[in-house]
């Protein structure tokens, strides 16, 4: 419970150092600090805290998990059979989960509270350019480490936010004691009052502001995997408590000050108002550490999201490195220095955690959205009744907090909406490419394999030819049928024969259990020509050398194909031969000549240029201290005959 604490809260828990600082900063008039608008704004907290994150994350959505995982794509992984629409609400969700990372409210927030503090013969005063040099550093040295893996700094994440919660919890109910009237709050009455009063000048826009109190609870949800479904349900009350004696106290407090002039409070953050002064610098220190873990939990997470999005072909192929000891520790240099630049460059152009408060939110409304209608579809074959309340109920209060958060827009939303756009488009090519690429492969592009066999077991045994490898591996996809892509054995007989004691045909097939790494196996009646179908997880390492090199040593141990003990060897008791691997770079011939809508053109072209500029298949799989061979292909054999080409003349 203690490590839960330390993972899965980092994003929620920080909230109450920017959410009533939002709130108060967008009041119009000091009449928005009225009893009216702190009860309602702080009832809104409670209650949006305890439907979406509560019962929609905590009671609903942990019943979805796909074998212990949790996360928008491992949710579209269970339901993604019952219809093929359901890839749209996972691809957005998930450009928008990924965008709004980017930007940092609690970091900035956080150092905000050095202002006008005196550490010795320092004066922080009022300077935001050294609040954004403080900052500057924190993220860029978070970056810096990861590759290093953070296992033994995160061991300390979980003491270091249990004294977060304790303080932030404690503080709040020392204020709550001069003022214990505020728990009136508790009341869902005092909500709708506030919405509908004439105090609130907003309107519902006030929910944009308000909605930051649970941005982290999709994290929450894809943090399951990693702790488990019971030590969140241990965990949540005890985080809950604590965050609403912490609203409770900054909105205690603000009741004993309503005479604070807008301008006075549009400069102040509650969250720092509310610490006795003899505890300023514990609640810097300690929010900057809590700021710190949330960042951490944020880049990890997006490794993830990222990991698993490329598991389930979603984005293209990017580099993954496992620095620590779990498997669950990921790091993706490519998503690493990406987020890095994108999130020191939101920092300097908002300058300030107000500006990225207005801003903040937006696009996790969209993610939480499409979760809702991702859980329907989970929730429709048992419960179909149950599941349209769902989607209806939650719909419609989540389309009511993306309504209200539109604002943000012009306030700074642009960015992560400009992001989610980008990530989405380079998804919608990386899949729908796929797609229609596979759509578009004619049955003439594929050749039955065993009508090769005896050609291929004959070049086998050809000592006129010279021996190209021990094991040959082509990576490419077998059909259950044992039909091939003709490019396959065109590049074996045609292009220059390649002989060898074994062909292997290996299929990676992605499973939608996470954890899953086993491989079957079809000898196709010979010794010498095998089809291996192999099983992994989306969340699995695709180092095939190591899975190939152990399957020959269990075809050799059941006596299924010839022994390969090399003459010369410096291993000792070696019984596997070499490999080769062969790799066919598919490219597009001459387009009109292929009958494609110029859809098909355009997203077979988009996804065939992010296969040459991303990560190699080589690299993907792990050989790049291998013997592999890359062969340039066309991507469609042959050409449409050109039915105005006419005989003129022929001389015999």
């Amino acid at each position: 419970m203690l490590i839960t604490l330390g993972i899965v809260y980092g994003d929620i828990g920080t909230s109450p150092l920017y959410v009533m600082s939002a709130i108060t900063g967008q009041a119009q008039q000091p009449a928005g600090t009225s009893s009216t608008a702190l009860l309602g704004s702080i009832s809104l907290i409670f209650w949006t805290l305890m439907l979406i994150t509560t019962i929609k994350y905590v009671l609903l959505a942990m019943h979805a998990d796909n074998h212990n995982e949790g996360g928008i794509f491992a949710l579209y992984a269970l339901v993604r059979d019952q219809a093929r629409w359901l890839i749209v609400p996972a691809l957005i969700g998930g450009a928008a989960l990924l965008a709004d990372g980017t930007l940092t409210p609690a970091v900035t927030s956080a150092i905000e509270g050095l202002k006008g503090q005196q550490l010795g013969p320092l004066s922080i005063g009022q300077n935001q350019s050294l609040v954004l040099g403080i900052v500057t550093g924190i993220l860029l040295g978070i970056f810096l480490i990861q590759r290093f893996g953070t296992a033994r700094i995160g061991r300390s994440f979980g003491p270091i936010m249990l004294l977060w919660f304790s303080f932030i919890g404690g503080v709040g109910a020392y204020n709550l004691i001069a003022a214990p009237g505020v728990l009136r709050a508790l009341s869902p009455l005092y909500a709708i009052r506030f919405l509908l009063s004439p105090v609130n000048r907003q309107g519902i826009f006030v929910l944009g502001s308000i909605f930051l109190a649970t941005t982290g609870a999709e994290a929450l949800y894809s943090d399951m995997g990693q702790v488990g479904r019971q030590n969140i349900y241990a965990t949540w009350p005890f985080v809950y408590l604590m965050l609403m004696l912490s609203y409770l106290g900054q909105g205690a407090w603000l009741l004993q000050h309503q005479a604070l002039t807008t301008t006075q409070l549009h400069r102040l953050n509650p969250f720092y108002s509310i610490v006795p002064t003899h505890l300023q610098l514990v609640a810097i220190v300690l929010a900057t550490l809590a700021a710190i873990i949330a960042s951490q939990a944020l880049i990890t997470g997006s490794y993830t999201l990222v990991h698993e999005a490329i598991g389930l072909k979603l984005l293209p192929k990017l580099r993954i490195k496992f620095p620590g000891n779990e498997a669950s520790q990921l790091y993706i240099a490519t998503v690493n220095w990406l987020l890095c630049m994108i999130t020191l460059s939101v920092v300097w152009y908002f300058q300030t955690s107000a500006h990225m408060e207005a801003a903040y939110g937006l696009a996790i409304t969209l993610t939480m959205l499409m979760t809702t209608l991702l859980l329907h579809a989970f929730l429709r074959p048992q419960h179909p009744w149950g599941a349209r309340l769902f989607v209806v109920g939650f719909g419609a209060l989540e389309s009511l907090f993306l309504l209200a958060s539109l604002v943000k827009f012009w306030h700074g939303g642009y960015v992560t909406l400009f992001l989610t756009l980008v990530i989405l488009i380079i998804m919608v090519f990386w899949y729908e490419g796929n797609r229609r690429r596979d759509a578009n492969l004619q049955e003439t592009e594929y050749v039955p394999l065993p009508a090769f066999l005896p050609q291929l077991q004959a070049l086998s045994q050809d000592d006129q030819v010279p021996s190209f490898a021990t094991n040959l591996v082509y990576i490419n996809r077998l059909r259950p049928n044992l039909a091939i892509k003709r490019a396959v054995i065109y590049s074996i007989l045609d292009q220059q024969p390649k002989r060898a004691r074994v062909y292997w045909f290996l299929t990676v097939n992605e499973t939608d259990n996470p954890a899953d790494c086993y491989y079957t196996v079809d000898m196709l009646g010979t010794r010498n020509v095998v089809d291996v179908q192999l099983y992994l997880g989306f969340k699995k390492s695709q180092h095939i050398n190591v899975y190939l090199r152990q399957i020959v040593n269990d075809l050799l141990n059941e006596h299924l194909i010839d022994d390969q003990t090399p003459y010369y060897s410096s291993v000792p008791h070696r019984r596997v031969g070499n490999f080769k691997f062969v790799f066919l770079n598919q490219q597009f011939q001459d387009l009109s000549a292929r009958d494609l809508s110029w859809l098909d053109h355009f997203l077979i072209g988009g996804r065939l240029l992010l296969q040459r500029i991303t990560l190699s298949s080589a690299r993907w799989y792990g050989l790049e201290f291998s013997d592999v061979i890359e062969e340039r292909a066309p991507l469609f054999i042959g050409q449409k005959p050109d039915d105005s080409l006419q005989q003129k003349q022929v001389k015999r």
